[in-house]
């Protein structure tokens, strides 16, 4: 099998080219049904434009109303804990300043629980690197 840079996925900065995909998973605080409604099509959009403005592209994204499942490919100079501090800070922030029924549920200013789940993926196996 010859490497192939043209192979789809990869992306390309000016000295890199890279493919780098998280699964991130994260909840409501106290595992609250909260997203729901205009609550979800809000979070949706916000999620969308943080994403753009960091470079960060969007693979799949369900919002469900107990927890928001992510697949981002992310750039190389993005840790994925610096993606989760992105994306849940301004998302909440945003949220709880939009939406006075996300304020009275979540009464402590936190929309997010305090952790989060990540995994990478991806489609180059051992034997292809050794290659």
């Amino acid at each position: 099998m010859r490497y192939d840079l043209r192979m789809k996925g990869y992306r390309k900065s000016s000295h890199t080219t890279y493919q780098l995909n998280y699964h991130f998973v994260f909840i409501p605080k106290y595992r609250k049904l909260a997203l729901r409604g205009d609550v979800a099509v809000r979070l949706r959009g916000l999620i969308r434009e943080i994403c753009a403005r960091n470079q960060i592209e969007i693979v799949k994204g369900p919002v469900r109303p107990e927890q928001v499942h992510l697949l981002l490919s992310v750039t190389p100079s993005l840790s994925p804990s610096r993606v989760m501090q992105l994306i849940k800070g301004k998302s909440s922030h945003r949220s709880m300043r939009d939406f006075r029924s996300i304020r009275k549920e979540f009464w402590g200013r936190h929309l997010w629980a305090r952790g989060y789940f990540v995994a990478t993926t991806g489609n180059v196996t051992d034997e292809v690197i050794a290659k």
